[in-house]
């Protein structure tokens, strides 16, 4: 079975078995990455448990053929990730918690903007890995909806409804590179999110300071000069609007009063 993504902008289809894509004439992409159940076992909460064999694929640097050379030039990078549907264990299937690189040619750790495709998702995010993990956040969206992680904030991504796959797309820095290791030295990010039925909960992880988690949902980043159109096209439209994500410091101010 296999989904048409081209309402959001792309000739993209999402494919459950095999889990991957296939992209029309226009588009070009990498073959996905398919991360097994046995690959992040370690990362897991119960390492020993159950779950989907293929957990998620992700393609980096998908686009329309038209568009590669203005991509690189600006140091975007356009990427989609499908999770399979189903838990791990007790836990919802997710991405492992990281924090962005810094950048060699911005010297920040950039930011990502997700848009859903498909499913529900909650992007947890915190803004820091330290035993005070500062502001922490829960935020729902659906399909078409945006979500944007600043700079140097620890995230992830996680399915918010295991009866369905999720699928999203995110701008990216083009030299992108993901940190683990503080994540990991914590155990975790400040917040586990455990499935309880349908439900999602939350879980307070101890090496963290105790403090409070805000679920929310998803905003329009009208300071960022976004529209409700899908990601691509509004890249297509105006290649320029999306420069703040490789360039994080052309727009310092906004960050300094951000908030999800």
């Amino acid at each position: 079975m296999s989904d048409s993504m081209l309402k959001f902008g792309l000739d993209v289809y999402i494919n459950d078995h095999p889990m991957g894509f296939c992209y029309g004439d226009e588009v070009i992409g990498p073959l996905p990455e398919i991360r097994t159940l046995e690959q992040i076992r370690r990362s897991l909460r119960d390492p020993d448990c159950s779950g989907p064999e293929q957990v998620y694929a992700i393609a980096m640097d998908v686009a329309k053929q038209q568009h590669l050379a203005e991509l690189k030039k600006r140091m975007l990078l356009f990427g989609i990730v499908t999770y399979a549907k189903g838990q791990l264990g007790q836990e919802p299937v997710r991405s492992q918690g990281h924090v962005h690189r810094i950048s060699t040619h911005s010297g920040w750790s950039p930011p990502e903007l997700y848009e859903i495709w498909q499913g529900k998702a909650i992007i947890y995010m915190q803004e820091r890995v330290e035993h005070e993990p500062g502001r922490c956040f829960a935020v729902h969206a659906g399909p078409g909806e945006k979500v944007l992680v600043p700079p140097g904030w620890a995230h992830a991504t996680i399915s918010a409804d295991p009866s369905q796959p999720l699928t999203f797309a995110a701008w990216c820095d083009r030299e992108y590179g993901f940190e683990y290791d503080a994540v990991r030295e914590y155990k975790g990010l400040a917040w586990y999110p455990l499935l309880q039925g349908n439900n999602i909960i939350w879980q307070q992880n101890p090496r963290y300071q105790s403090g409070r988690l805000h679920a929310i949902g998803p905003r329009q980043y009208h300071e960022f000069g976004l529209s409700d159109d899908p990601l691509y096209l509004q890249f297509e439209t105006d290649p320029a609007r999306f420069q703040f994500i490789s360039k994080p410091g052309s727009v310092a101010e906004k960050w300094q009063r951000f908030e999800p």
